[in-house]
């Protein structure tokens, strides 16, 4: 199935990054890393991960404290955003498709 990321989520993963970046750059390409491989999981299984809200689902990255949002719709997925799990719970909620 095709991805489509929102903007505002594609934003997150760079903000993230960079964040990571400040840290040490070896960190922020292993942020990058971890979040692909979870989009990679969630074409691969898109009903495997967990309802968080409604048709909302999570999947969690690996080694990084972020979730991967999206919801399936009929011909593809759509990623709502992809956030750390400490951010205020449910921010991403306007960002659904109708």
């Amino acid at each position: 199935m095709r991805l489509v990321i929102r903007d505002d989520a594609l934003a997150e993963v760079r903000a993230a990054a960079l964040r990571y970046a400040d840290q040490s750059p070896a960190l922020a390409l292993q942020f990058i890393d971890a979040v692909k491989d979870a989009l990679q999981r969630v074409r691969a299984s898109p009903m495997a991960w967990r309802i968080i809200d409604e048709d909302v689902r999570r999947c969690l990255t690996r080694g990084f404290p972020y979730g991967v949002f999206y919801t399936v719709e009929r011909d593809f997925i759509s990623i709502l955003a992809i956030a750390h799990c400490s951010r205020e719970p449910g921010y991403w909620r306007a960002r659904r498709t109708p």
